[in-house]
């Protein structure tokens, strides 16, 4: 789902909840609103903020670490593929035509990436994109040392192939993260009740419905940050592709 409608119907749900309460408070016996039920409903409103404070502070430091370590692997990726690209010139002559493969595929999983299409990061991990990687390492291993020198690039290569596909489907596993929908329906059970909890013992005026749309509109964008963080590589947050832009623009050189 959208992560948009996700934090319009997470808005909806809890503000819509406080003006609930509101017109809740109009139909209440007197002696509902009595000091001591007051007292031992905001007792228990309390515990319902606090867990959902804690739930909330813990999704958004889960999805900062998952987009921190997927901006660090496309930065550690693109110095990987420059150090590779540099082993291969140090190759030699022979080693022209995988500088170029390697080069065409680069270039091609940065505009990927680069569109910020979910629809689009598919390809990076369909039959066509991974026949092609095993293409290029099938013209890596074809290459013939002719020395140790050689051999000892060649072997080096590999080994940079080998890290830099590791990254590539970790780095891809993360689109599909997301906040579990059965965590997030409790969530925002949670924020219901103590907005529906606020509108009760509040006096029905401009400010206070006002006051209470910006803290729901807080919510649903602490909600929309995290969806989105949780899915670095495409969305309106996402990260850099700048290390990747240059990596490229040195490749070949």
């Amino acid at each position: 789902m959208n992560h948009l409608v996700i934090a319009l119907i997470v808005f909806v749900c809890v503000f819509g909840s406080s003006l609930v309460g509101m017109y809740t408070r109009a139909m209440l016996p007197e002696h509902h609103l009595s000091d001591q039920s007051i007292s031992v409903v905001k007792m228990a409103t309390g515990l319902i903020a606090t867990m959902a404070a804690l739930v909330l502070g813990l999704l958004v430091s889960s999805a900062k670490g998952t987009f921190d370590t997927t901006s660090a692997e496309l930065v550690q990726n693109s110095a990987s593929v420059i150090h590779l690209d540099r082993v291969l010139a140090k190759y030699g002559p022979e080693a022209r035509e995988v500088r170029g493969l390697l080069k065409s595929i680069y270039a091609e999983k940065v505009q990927i990436l680069g569109s910020l299409d979910e629809a689009q990061l598919e390809k990076l991990g369909n039959a066509e994109a991974v026949g092609r990687l095993e293409e290029f390492q099938r013209a890596l291993e074809a290459l013939t040392p002719r020395n140790d020198q050689q051999r000892q690039l060649k072997a080096q290569a590999l080994q940079i192939i080998d890290n830099v596909f590791a990254a590539r489907w970790l780095a891809l596993l993360q689109t599909k993260a997301t906040i579990p929908i059965s965590l997030l329906i409790v969530l925002v059970l949670w924020l219901s009740i103590v907005f529906g909890t606020f509108g009760l013992f509040a006096d029905r005026n401009g400010t206070i419905i006002a006051a209470l749309m910006m803290c729901a509109l807080s919510t649903a964008g602490a909600i929309f940050l995290i969806e989105e963080m949780s899915t670095p590589l495409y969305g309106l947050v996402s990260v850099s592709l700048a290390p990747m832009r240059d990596a490229l623009a040195h490749l070949g050189q």
